[in-house]
């Protein structure tokens, strides 16, 4: 369907919560991929910047961003619809966060990666258990009330807490650097993708194993881009790496805004 052929969508969608309230989440399309690949990849650098750069330590980092969190979800839920600004807000940040308590966990308490794999692992699955039986879908197009909502971002924080240990677990079990370890979860993902569009693979199934995924993807090439020649890295440091991926995800976002792009498509969700 182009855009000229989409029906026309309400200034202000109807603030309800039954079956017809308007979608909270993004439709799934190329720009959804491109700022979540953006938001990860910042997640993992900003982390660092904030925690090692400014001498903050994990732990009041960890505290600091929390709150940041809690304040920045005021906003995207009190909306009851998607908005780009404050959603995104809320995922660039969730990312930030993500990060640092699996970092808490390791360097701060010594849990190894790999009990951290499966600790994140056990909780991402017991939430979509929960989800499942409480709404009896887990699909990211129907997230229409406070409940589906508090469902869909504790999976998000536990996608990026899962996906940064996992991906900091092939990196170190492995040695295989930045860039070898960024093009594998890069394979994977494409052969996710495959299987979805090829083989007919469960959307669902599909979408949040990619979620997943393109976490160490992303901070694998951000540390490939933070980090200097003597640890493989390109050596551009945090605050260009950070910069520059914030840059981006500002630039998407304002894009959506102004064509109002995601709002219509998750209009269409519901809808179309």
């Amino acid at each position: 369907m182009s855009t000229l052929d989409m029906p026309a969508m309400p200034a202000q969608p109807p603030m309800t919560t039954g079956p017809a309230a308007p979608n909270r989440v993004p439709r799934v399309t190329w720009d959804f991929w491109l700022i979540k690949l953006m938001a990860v990849t910042m997640g993992e650098t900003a982390a660092d910047f904030l925690a090692v750069n400014l001498g903050l330590g994990l732990t009041a980092t960890s505290l600091f961003m929390a709150a940041v969190l809690c304040l920045a979800l005021i906003p995207q839920v009190e909306a009851k619809r998607y908005v780009p600004w404050s959603y995104w807000l809320a995922v660039v940040l969730i990312s930030i966060v993500g990060t640092l308590v699996t970092d808490n966990l390791v360097d701060n308490f010594g849990v190894s990666l790999v009990t951290t794999t499966v600790i994140f692992t056990l909780a991402l699955a017991a939430t979509f258990w929960a989800w499942w039986r409480s709404e009896g879908t887990l699909s990211i197009h129907h997230v229409t009330t406070d409940r589906r909502e508090a469902f869909y971002w504790l999976a998000i924080l536990f996608t990026f807490a899962l996906g940064t240990a996992a991906g900091d677990l092939v990196a170190e079990k492995f040695g295989l650097g930045y860039l070898t370890t960024g093009l594998l979860f890069g394979l994977v993902i494409a052969a996710i993708a495959f299987g979805h569009y090829v083989l007919k693979m469960n959307a669902i199934l599909a979408f949040w194993l990619a979620y997943i995924l393109t976490r160490p993807l992303g901070a694998s090439f951000g540390d490939l881009l933070s980090q200097p020649s003597e640890y493989g890295g390109l050596g551009l440091g945090t605050i260009v790496t950070s910069a520059l991926f914030l840059a981006v995800i500002a630039g998407i976002v304002l894009y959506m805004t102004l064509t109002n792009r995601g709002e219509v498509e998750a209009y269409l969700d519901r809808h179309g």
